[in-house]
């Protein structure tokens, strides 16, 4: 198989970088509360976040099929190994003195690094190998995890019971089974011969060889993208108008929080827009921002709130 480039390959990778940029300047928005969308704990968030890095990590299993299955080219593949590892230092690092505990432990670059390490031997494997290897790391969770895999010596392997902040997880299990699945799934073309039809797609509207073109440079455009939004959307808080972003953070935060406990979405968020509303009433909520920790304040806040639940609890909630 000939391992130049494939304008489907380069468009399907360019649209997964769409998809995390939109993505993370969603989070970026909802971090400086310019939004109350629960991009970090809302299940179609979540969803949509898997199915973006489960879009790298299964091109990264076709690429490695397409590069390695005439034989392993060693020097390539440490040279893109190297690459990747160190922006993955390089991302642990800044996010570790931008968002400290919750800093990257292990993400999708530490994830992909690994999985092609994992995943390169299966390259000259027979194809029910390959597929094999994939379900036991995809399954993996299911039937390995052990508290002697807790602590963060063992984060990486995703098999402990006890979880670590981090605003990006992507541990080998079950991630790794992603990409091996991306190279059972390209064996499995080449047998076929469909990458050859598809080799005769060029795609090259202005639209498409744009993000080609973004597919083509995806690793500098993910270095770079997320320090150019969060930058934007931080110099928007720093200096644009007040949008009450405090209060639609307090709002998300208890709503949340009252969900771990309640379950009811509706009721939860009713309550703690009440308690908002009632703790700019009587001007507690100014003075909570200037003393957040003031025990005497945060008890009439769980007055208040204690109250709004009950309140809205009873109303009738709409269908």
């Amino acid at each position: 198989m000939t391992t130049k480039r494939l304008a489907v390959l380069d468009l399907a990778r360019g649209l997964a970088v769409v998809a995390m940029a939109i993505y993370h300047f969603s989070w970026d928005l909802s971090w400086f509360a310019f939004v109350d969308w629960p991009v970090s704990q809302g299940t179609g968030w979540r969803v949509f976040a898997a199915s973006i890095a489960g879009s790298f990590l299964f091109l990264a299993g076709v690429s490695l099929d397409l590069a390695h299955n005439d034989g392993i080219r060693w020097r390539p593949f440490w040279r893109r190994f190297a690459m990747i590892a160190a922006a993955a230092a390089a991302v642990s690092l800044v996010t570790y003195f931008t968002f400290g505990d919750s800093f990257v432990r292990f993400g999708i670059l530490h994830s992909i690094a690994l999985a092609s390490l994992i995943a390169l031997p299966f390259a000259r494997a027979p194809l029910a190998l390959s597929a094999a290897a994939s379900i036991v790391f995809l399954t993996l969770p299911f039937w390995a995890k052990s508290q002697i895999l807790d602590g963060p010596l063992w984060l990486w392997t995703g098999l402990g019971t006890v979880g670590y902040p981090s605003v990006d997880y992507v541990p080998m299990a079950p991630w790794a089974g992603v990409t091996l699945a991306g190279l059972a799934v390209s064996r499995t073309f080449r047998n076929l011969k469909l990458w050859t039809r598809l080799s005769e797609f060029r795609l090259r509207s202005a639209s498409a060889s744009f993000i080609r073109a973004m597919g083509r440079h995806s690793m500098a455009i993910y270095l770079l993208h997320q320090p150019v939004l969060y930058g934007l959307v931080w110099t928007a808080a720093a200096v644009g108008p007040d949008l009450d972003r405090s209060g639609k953070a307090f709002v998300r935060n208890c709503s949340l929080a009252c969900e771990d406990s309640l379950g009811t979405p509706g009721i939860c968020r009713s309550a703690c827009t009440c308690t908002l509303e009632q703790l700019k009433a009587d001007n507690t909520w100014e003075a909570l921002q200037e003393e957040p920790q003031n025990q005497s304040l945060r008890s009439r806040m769980n007055t208040s709130y204690a109250q709004c639940l009950a309140d809205a609890e009873l109303a009738p909630q709409a269908d």
